[in-house]
């Protein structure tokens, strides 16, 4: 593995493999679902697999399983995003269910600071991506 400033990049392992990848996608999911703006986004009857997804992508993302592109094939991540308003207001209330999410997954499972940071910038960065709808002025 490339080392990057003297620290190992944040891989599928170094982050804590599946169980660290299942605790944040529970915990965040969790978040949706009690944040009325971005629970109105999923259908309520499909949470799970959207928990389930996301779980998925992130674990093929960071060097793990490949179930994702198995099942669903290239991400195209803004594309699958596109049919829903996500605005500003919508990134961040995203972002604050993703670092709760985050906290208790890297405490949970001691990811390193390092790693953590790169999992943590990653999300932030996919999140601004998301933005497809500006407010009206």
């Amino acid at each position: 593995m490339t080392q990057v400033g003297g620290q190992e990049p944040a891989s599928y392992d170094t982050l804590g493999g599946g169980p660290f990848f299942e605790h944040f996608t529970r915990r965040f999911y969790e978040g949706v679902a009690a944040d009325p703006v971005l629970a109105a986004m999923y259908p309520e009857h499909d949470m799970a697999g959207a928990e389930r997804r996301l779980r998925m992508f992130l674990e093929q993302y960071w060097g793990g399983p490949t179930t994702y592109s198995d099942e669903r094939g290239h991400p195209r991540l803004r594309m699958r995003h596109a049919p829903f308003a996500i605005d500003p207001e919508a990134r961040d209330r995203w972002l604050a269910c993703a670092a709760s999410a985050w906290q208790q997954a890297c405490d949970a499972h001691a990811v390193a600071a390092a790693p953590a940071k790169e999992f943590w910038d990653y999300l932030h960065s996919a999140a601004f991506a998301m933005v497809n709808t500006l407010p009206r002025m």
